[in-house]
């Protein structure tokens, strides 16, 4: 058992370190790049800010673990809290990378219906947050204002505002933004990241895919899903065999869907990181939003299929693996490294 889990614990590590290693990437050049402004006009507050967050983050080809670091970055760019959670949940459910690969085991009706689904739950979720009234203070603002911020009246005459200093080269942004996800952002995040994937391992090894299976489809089977699928760590692109397998198997379509809606945009470190970023108000609008939604959609795909006659396990086909396991393992080292404070300061003295 032990040695199971063991592999199990592995091989989830190697699944999400690529994806995560390229979410700490664009999260760390979105810090260096885009001005905290730029983030406030067009993420900021009310419910434009909520949709154009969906449809920014739907093509993305980050999962379920390489979407917290984007996300932090946005919050704390000035991203409101119903944006941000409209992103988290848009980001992980789809991508470019997934829609390819439910086209291809899924058939085309999964592969259209998906993407919709996820853009309208990232919607919704984020219009069911933006009821919640608490004020939540930007983290890090202190790191984006600086004493220019103040009215020119009130700056003192010796500060940083009295001379114009040279703006910095895009090497030397790049390099800041690479830096910046490298060392304080990862050592933000690895808590709950190490917390969510030890979950998603016990998940993985203590629950069969034959329990699934044995309730069946509909309501029920739909419940069940949502609740195994809160606290483990699935990507969008990888819950598409396993959806594959459980329609093979005799499971419903709908609640496949239910699987690969909930399970990417739900797992332990992302819920960790929205308490810590967002508050509990904004935790239990979002999953509210993702575990409601996912079943809406899900039972409205088994009505359309069976209004249409449509069998979807006559479309679906095998696929391969995403990315090589030399990449995984390679990834996984390097993330292991940079969580390893003491000797990442060693060898990179940062």
């Amino acid at each position: 058992m032990l040695e199971e889990l063991l592999n199990n614990f592995i091989s989830l590590t190697n699944d999400a370190s690529p994806w995560l290693l390229l979410g700490l990437l664009i999260a760390g050049l979105m810090h260096a790049w885009l001005p905290a402004n730029v983030m406030k006009k067009h993420l900021g507050h009310g419910k434009k800010a909520i949709i154009k967050a969906a449809i920014i983050g739907a093509p993305l080809p980050l999962c379920s673990c390489g979407v917290i670091p984007v996300a932090t970055e946005l919050k704390r760019s000035g991203a409101s809290d119903a944006a941000t959670s409209s992103f988290l949940v848009a980001t992980p459910e789809t991508g470019v990378d997934s829609i390819t690969v439910s086209y291809a085991m899924l058939g085309p009706i999964m592969a259209i219906y998906r993407p919709i689904a996820a853009i309208s739950s990232a919607m919704i979720t984020g219009f069911i947050v933006l009821t919640d009234k608490s004020n939540h203070q930007v983290n890090g603002d202190s790191e984006h204002s600086n004493c220019c911020a103040s009215k020119p009246e009130e700056q003192p005459k010796t500060s940083c505002c009295s001379s114009t200093p040279k703006p910095p080269s895009g090497v030397d942004k790049t390099v800041s933004g690479v830096k910046y996800a490298a060392t304080k952002l990862i050592d933000d995040l690895i808590i709950w990241l190490f917390v969510g994937l030890c979950f998603a391992t016990l998940i993985k090894t203590f629950v069969p895919e034959s329990f699934l299976l044995s309730y069946g489809s509909g309501l029920p089977a739909m419940l069940l899903i949502i609740l195994i699928s809160i606290p483990m760590y699935i990507c969008a692109t990888a819950s598409t065999p396993i959806a594959a397998g459980f329609i093979l198997a005799g499971i419903s379509p709908g609640t496949a869907l239910v699987f690969m809606m909930a399970g990417p945009a739900t797992n332990i470190s992302t819920l960790g990181v929205i308490k810590k970023e967002m508050g509990q108000g904004v935790l239990i609008r979002y999953l509210i939003g993702v575990a409601g939604t996912a079943i809406i959609f899900g039972l409205g795909l088994d009505l359309l299929l069976n209004w249409q006659q449509i069998n979807i396990a006559e479309q679906m086909s095998h696929s391969h693996e995403v990315v090589s396991p030399i990449i995984a393992y390679s990834c996984s080292f390097l993330l292991a490294f940079l969580a390893f404070k003491p000797l990442r300061k060693i060898v990179l003295k940062a």
